[in-house]
């Protein structure tokens, strides 16, 4: 099997889940219209779906380092198929916060361990590149979803929108269990579940790393929450228009991807680091000074998607050598790193917007990714000494 079909294959089950993952907040007036339910009351769904979603990427790589990487996420994505066919024959809120929790639950595995087959594949010249694809056809999913939620809620109801997924997926887990088979997909059954995280948290160049990456989640997916919000608060677009807007987010992320490796190869991997976050920062300083303006807006929407992909895909890059006999564990400490800040990010700025408004959202988180863009041109910089100087270090963990 070439290396572009095993991209092809991991990418859209990246892209149907991370459309998923976004789903219901533009459908989720329609949600709670049909249930017969106060909408602040039908937010439980979200709920329901990302506490899963974050514990089980800390279960999943473990698994997937001791079972299989290829043949757990074949096993999640077949019951996340399922759990999302249900939530669209939901007649009840419990319903639908049951089944939102099982298909979080098992969305949880594709994106970590995913990369962590794509860095048992890929060698490090590759990796970078072969990352950046896979995420940006990923983001793309997460783009498109307010897009495609709400344009099916429009035109049909919320339950065509999980039927749409739903189909989507099953022709994703048709090729992992088919096509993908081919993939190779190592098993250690001597892999710990636990004690590789107390080890990679013990080593100071990982654990560097990994509070970039909570903090990138904290900063950028913090930023991105809220631009659907943002649009809607000063343009009064409807969801599909706000969908479209945001899908370029998805279409930047998809381009820097593609372009990261040869950028890291060109000017070094830390290079490119700086350069997303500074970017993600421009982002939304941007939006702060122009995103009343239509053409502001769309600049500051592409270049968050074009900062978080250059930073996102050369952290992830780095983190595959912190231990390459347990790839899958460290990926998902990555994973729930990012969305974990992810989460919190999105909690800091409800309260700035409560509190201060959007301008002042914008221009601290704007601030704040500059700094961290300082930090972590140091810390990462310690973190890539010691992969490239004691590979064995930290590849053995």
């Amino acid at each position: 099997m070439s290396k572009r079909t095993v991209l092809l294959i991991l990418g859209l089950a990246g892209f149907v889940v991370m459309a998923d993952n976004w789903v219901v907040s533009p459908i989720l007036p329609a949600i709670s219209a049909n249930l017969n339910v106060d909408p602040v009351r039908a937010g439980i769904t979200i709920t329901a779906y990302m506490i899963p979603f974050g514990v089980f990427q800390l279960i999943f790589g473990p698994l997937a380092d001791r079972y299989g990487k290829r043949q757990v996420i074949s096993m999640a994505m077949l019951v996340f198929t399922v759990a999302t066919g249900l939530c669209a024959l939901a007649f009840s809120l419990t319903d639908l916060v049951l089944y939102r929790a099982l298909t979080g639950a098992f969305a949880a595995s594709v994106m970590p361990v995913s990369l962590a087959l794509i860095a048992d594949i890929f060698p490090m010249a590759e990796r970078q590149s072969a990352i950046g694809t896979f995420m940006g056809i990923s983001f793309l999913g997460q783009g498109l979803s307010m897009a495609i939620g709400g344009s099916i809620a429009y035109f049909v109801s919320w339950r065509g929108v999980f039927g749409a997924y739903a189909v989507l997926a099953v022709i994703s887990t048709i090729l992992l269990f088919t096509t993908g088979k081919q993939i190779p997909s190592s098993k250690n059954p001597q892999s710990e579940m636990l004690a590789p995280y107390g080890r990679l948290l013990g080593q100071t160049a990982s654990l560097s790393t990994y509070l970039v990456v909570l903090f990138e989640g904290i900063f950028i997916v913090g930023s991105f929450s809220y631009l659907g919000a943002y649009i809607s608060a000063i343009y009064r677009y409807n969801y599909l228009t706000i969908g479209l807007i945001m899908t370029g987010f998805g279409l930047a992320a998809v381009i820097a991807g593609r372009l990261s490796g040869k950028l890291a190869a060109a000017f070094g991997r830390k290079v490119v680091l700086l350069a997303g976050l500074v970017a993600a920062a421009l982002a939304d300083i941007v939006i702060y000074v122009a995103g009343a303006h239509l053409v502001g807006l769309l600049v500051g929407v592409c270049l968050l998607g074009l900062g978080f992909m250059l930073a996102h895909s050369s952290l992830l890059t780095i983190a595959t050598e912190f231990a390459a006999k347990a790839r899958g564990t460290a990926m998902s400490l990555v994973a729930f790193g990012f969305m974990g800040g992810g989460g919190v990010g999105t909690a800091i700025g409800g309260h700035l917007i409560k509190t201060l408004g959007y301008a002042a959202f914008f221009r601290s988180f704007g601030i704040a990714l500059l700094l961290l863009a300082a930090v972590a041109w140091f810390a990462v910089r310690t973190a890539a000494a010691v992969v490239q100087r004691k590979p064995e270090a930290l590849s053995t963990i």
